[in-house]
């Protein structure tokens, strides 16, 4: 499979309606990993990949270091996806996702946020890093 902006603007809107279709069932108000549990459970009945609680790992001018960071899912070993139960996302939500991106050396990423009214309207935001726009367009 080649990775392209398209790829991953298509597995992008793919994934937000596996969160849609969540929240279609379960609408608002349970714990992040209930949530969490039913996407996985989405994802696989939409035929795609993922891995869930993946270890970030950290590294400082060579050293390794043990650390508590966890990516919630990880679709198609490319797009990561970052999980929230919550009034509202916060700038902080944008800055953890970026540095997991960073630092897994993925192109794009979505934060999902469960607790809204509407998933596509305000329960969802894509980003990109400087891996995105590496990738070709087609």
């Amino acid at each position: 499979m080649r990775i392209t902006k398209k790829y991953l603007n298509e597995l992008t809107y793919r994934v937000i309606g596996c969160a849609i279709e969540v929240h279609k069932h379960l609408g608002p108000g349970l714990l992040e990993s209930v949530y969490e549990k039913c996407l996985l459970r989405e994802l696989n009945l939409q035929g795609l990949a993922n891995k869930s609680q993946i270890y970030v790992p950290l590294e400082y001018k060579g050293l390794h270091l043990e650390t508590e960071l966890r990516l919630d899912v990880l679709v198609e070993d490319i797009l990561c996806v970052e999980l929230k139960a919550q009034e509202g996302l916060l700038p902080i939500h944008d800055a953890v996702l970026l540095s997991y991106m960073q630092m897994l050396q993925k192109p794009k990423g979505i934060l999902i946020n469960f607790h809204c009214v509407n998933i596509f309207k305000e329960g969802q935001k894509t980003l990109v890093n400087n891996l995105f726009s590496l990738l070709p367009e087609e």
